[in-house]
């Protein structure tokens, strides 16, 4: 008998945590791995307005608005992210958010 899936353990966790960052962020990437990339974008979206700090999910919500072809809406948000990874001084998520706002924009 197979054990709970991943996205099963995270909603688990995330009953004792509702509010946990990084638990959100998992389960959307949980939601995404299973094709409900809706679901994710609305997971991401809610999280940033809880933590609008949380720097990792500006780029993975942007591959997330890319994949449903919302080329403003990625933009928008790489710009967003780029900004505060400026304000931490976070050069490998500066980086990689330059380098997609740049792919997109080609």
């Amino acid at each position: 008998m197979a054990g709970p899936t991943r996205l099963q353990q995270i909603t688990e966790m995330l009953k004792s945590e509702p509010s946990d960052s990084f638990l959100n962020y998992a389960l959307a990437i949980e939601y995404a791995k299973a094709d409900d990339v809706k679901k994710a974008i609305q997971l991401i979206e809610a999280l940033l307005i809880r933590d609008e700090n949380y720097l990792g999910a500006y780029y993975q919500l942007g591959k997330y608005y890319e994949q449903t072809e919302q080329p403003k809406a990625a933009i928008t948000i790489y710009n967003k992210g780029i900004a505060i990874a400026q304000q931490q001084q976070n050069k490998k998520t500066l980086g990689e958010l330059n380098e997609a706002l740049l792919m997109l924009e080609d």
